[in-house]
């Protein structure tokens, strides 16, 4: 193991344990830096000290003009965000006498709304889940819950039967380990009651005890995968003609909330957001709604 490598595993254990970030980006920092460790041994460089403020302009360069496997400008940045937090790291544990990243910027990205869809698209995606059999039964159960709290999939999926209290809310963990409790909603409730009295109990038995709340048809928990491929197949049920993916039911959920009057602050908590910032991209979402809107409909708002 080179030294690069070997700091690299360091700062992957420093950001997990000490900063608490969650599985997901752990992975995503990992996979970055495997991208600039490898760029960083075909210079010949395998040490912290033999890379300098030029050796990193010229991985941007290089993540910027490669014609294999190109980068969005978001990924780019998020590549080179990750780049900068590992040469910062070093410079704190003394591994090196300088922040060589500290001149590299990032690529500016536009702002990308969100993609939302409307309140007839997901009724018609959740009835795509309608029936009596236990797969139906527990997509169901799992989209109505998407939906009704705006979870990430991840947060979905790592769900216990523990965390749904009471009877009209449910414990999220989101990154950082950070833990909310976010409303179900009736039509949420009514789904993961008839799952959890119905099919858990079925699936449950065909595999080794589990707590997890949402288990696959031989009692495992659910993947993230599986709950891609779960919305993905209801999505083409409902003929949507569109890509659905869990992300796009918190991005309905925030944004139908926002277009009926939620305070901000109240979506944030919500979401799990840990600036408001992050969440008020919606209220753009929501003007730009009304904008088409007017131009549709007012008589003057057109040239002819």
């Amino acid at each position: 193991m080179t030294g690069i490598e070997t700091a690299v595993d360091s700062y992957l254990r420093h950001v997990s344990i000490e900063r608490g970030l969650s599985r997901n980006t752990v992975a995503a920092y990992r996979r970055d830096l495997a991208t600039y460790v490898r760029w960083l041994e075909s210079q010949g460089i395998e040490v912290p000290s033999q890379v300098t403020m030029s050796v990193v302009a010229d991985f941007a360069r290089h993540l910027a003009t490669r014609i294999e496997s190109p980068l969005t400008a978001s990924s780019m940045a998020r590549m080179l965000s990750t780049v900068r937090g590992l040469h910062r790291f070093m410079l704190e544990e003394g591994l090196v006498s300088e922040d060589v990243s500290r001149e590299t910027k990032p690529p500016k990205t536009g702002t990308r709304l969100p993609k939302a869809i409307s309140i007839e698209q997901v009724q018609a995606l959740l009835a795509a889940t309608d029936g009596d059999e236990p797969r139906q039964i527990r997509d169901k159960a799992l989209l109505e819950l998407l939906y009704a709290t705006g979870a990430r999939v991840s947060e979905a999926v790592d769900l216990n039967v523990d965390d749904v209290i009471d009877e009209d809310v449910v414990r999220l963990t989101g990154k950082g380990s950070k833990q909310r409790i976010v409303p179900l909603g009736s039509y949420a409730r009514t789904a993961i009651d008839a799952y959890l009295v119905r099919v858990r109990p079925l699936l449950s038995a065909r595999g080794a005890a589990t707590p997890a709340l949402f288990l696959g048809m031989r009692g495992q928990r659910v993947s993230r995968q599986n709950a891609w491929l779960i919305i993905r197949a209801a999505a083409e049920r409902a003929h949507l003609g569109i890509e659905v993916s869990p992300h796009t039911l918190r991005h309905s959920f925030a944004t139908h909330l926002v277009a009926n009057g939620a305070d901000v602050r109240v979506v944030q908590e919500l979401l799990g957001h840990s600036s408001v910032a992050t969440t008020q991209i919606y209220t753009l979402v929501t003007a730009d709604t009304l904008r088409d809107m007017y131009t549709q409909a007012h008589p003057r708002a057109r040239w002819s």
